[in-house]
């Protein structure tokens, strides 16, 4: 494409999104860049409803490629494109439906909560979908006494094990940024910024640890959490605890308090494929498009639809 300015890609961006009636999604562990242009930023539970609002033509959906399904399966009637289709995730690679199928065989009323970060594959063989902002809530719909198979991220599922109490099978897959972030690590920042608010992802893998619950300063949310207890808190420095471009909204929202992050190294590299040259060319080209199969996404759209459901 050649060297251009940044200014000039987000006019021909805005131009071009205009023209042919897109909206730009976003997650907030996107560069920066890519934050400042997109239409709607947010977690995946926000990303999943706005999808389903949206009036536009195309969904540009930067974020990784289990995102974008799942905005097909919620809008089949639109074209959703994303910047860089090899952007995946190990967290969602991790399981299949044949791993599902297995677990039913010795748990035939047992019911399977699939954590969104999952291909549509995964989701169609699950009961519901949750997100970390409503996975509680979820869990607690299910009758009690059941069974559940909670997948694939093992330590949310521990942190909704301890929360909840229920009998829960956890599947052994993690995300390669939040299992950085062990007990070990929270003591740290714990010890360094007295004074601070520590807000936790609970996909870290600190997440299951009783003793980290039990600390005064330590909260646990999801990234739309995250902002929204910086909002309303009183405090001046937080450390972030997940994946470190959110730290780019929380200045934006709040120039005056100071963000650490948990590590130099908290950044997912599969986000970072997304670039504003390839938000320009998925435009142009209106590829590569992420398109579920008929048959997949009517079995993957009754889980999610279950998870939209859930007040």
């Amino acid at each position: 494409m050649g060297e251009i300015s940044i200014e000039t890609l987000k006019g021909e961006i805005n131009r071009l999104k205009k023209e042919k009636n897109a909206v730009i999604l976003a997650h907030y562990y996107n560069r920066p860049e890519i934050q400042d242009i997109c239409d709607y930023l947010g977690d995946s539970l926000g990303l999943s409803q706005e999808a389903g609002r949206t009036d536009a033509k195309i969904i540009l959906f930067c974020g990784v490629n289990f995102m974008a399904e799942t905005a097909s399966i919620i809008s089949p009637d639109k074209k959703v494109i994303v910047p860089d289709n090899r952007a995946g995730c190990s967290l969602a690679e991790s399981i299949n439906g044949d791993d599902i199928c297995k677990w039913r065989e010795q748990n035939p009323e047992g019911v399977v909560v699939s954590y969104v970060n999952t291909t549509a594959e995964t989701k169609a063989f699950s009961d519901i979908c949750c997100t970390s902002a409503n996975a509680l809530k979820v869990v607690e719909s299910i009758p009690e006494g059941k069974k559940i198979l909670f997948v694939p991220d093992k330590n949310l599922g521990a942190y909704i094990k301890l929360k909840t109490g229920r009998d829960i099978d956890l599947w052994e897959g993690d995300c390669c940024v939040h299992e950085r972030f062990d007990t070990k690590t929270v003591m740290e920042m714990v010890k360094n910024y007295p004074m601070a608010d520590i807000l936790i992802h609970p996909e870290s893998n600190c997440s299951g640890d009783p003793a980290i619950h039990k600390l005064p300063q330590a909260y646990f949310y999801s990234t739309s959490g995250m902002l929204s207890h910086v909002k309303n808190s009183s405090k001046n420095q937080f450390v972030i605890i997940t994946e470190m471009e959110i730290i780019h909204q929380l200045k934006k929202e709040n120039p005056n308090r100071e963000f650490i992050p948990a590590g130099s190294r908290a950044l997912c590299g599969q986000m970072k494929k997304n670039t504003l040259e390839k938000v320009l060319l998925a435009l142009q080209n209106e590829a590569p498009e992420i398109r579920v199969p008929d048959e997949l996404r009517e079995r993957a759209w009754l889980p999610i639809k279950r998870m939209l459901e859930v007040k």
